[in-house]
């Protein structure tokens, strides 16, 4: 059954060749290929501004270089987060993304839930997390205990009723073969052909 698919391309370098691109546009031409309908998201293309107070996630008005991405958000069934690990966790332009997109009133709502808990307004959707990076997945998995994409998963994508969220993770990406790459690309256009 077709589906109303997000991307989100969260390289904060805008350089064509990087991997996450290749990632981004195989999972995209999967699923448009199954009938899917997809946007796509270029966090390197926008102006993400800072949030720096509690009254401004509270209170300020969504910036207006991002309400066309709020919106689709909204509108997505899933959504794809691609993204390379910085520092263990999301790069900084992301966690500034989602801060400005996942806030009070469009993605939770304060005291709205039982005993006064917040109550997620993303309910229904899902979403994958598609990370690249420089050391070995299963190091990352095993010894680091995917520290920063679990806080992704469970602190916001579940918090506002996003589940389920499942990952992919590439590892030693700068290190591999074209073959190697070539089988990941495929493997993205199969997920994106499933639209999971």
């Amino acid at each position: 059954m077709p589906r109303r698919i997000l991307i989100i391309l969260a390289h904060p370098d805008p350089e064509p060749g990087r991997f996450c691109r290749a990632l981004a546009d195989a999972y995209r031409e999967g699923a448009e290929s199954a009938g899917h309908s997809v946007r796509q998201i270029d966090l390197a293309t926008l102006e993400i501004p800072i949030l720096r107070s509690q009254e401004d996630f509270l209170h300020g008005n969504l910036p207006a270089s991002l309400e066309e991405a709020s919106a689709a958000l909204v509108e997505a069934e899933h959504i794809v987060l691609i993204f390379p690990l910085w520092l263990g966790t999301m790069p900084a332009l992301l966690k500034a993304f989602l801060e400005q997109t996942i806030r009070p009133g469009l993605a939770f709502l304060y005291g709205a839930g039982p005993a006064g808990t917040p109550k997620p307004a993303l309910a229904g959707r899902s979403a994958r997390i598609v990370v690249t990076m420089g050391m070995p997945a299963l190091a990352y998995r095993l010894w680091f205990r995917s520290h920063g994409i679990a806080c992704l998963r469970r602190n916001i994508l579940n918090f506002v009723g996003i589940k389920p969220v499942r990952e992919t993770l590439f590892g030693q990406v700068e290190s591999i073969g074209k073959d190697r790459r070539d089988r990941w690309l495929a493997a993205m256009r199969k997920l994106g052909t499933s639209g999971i």
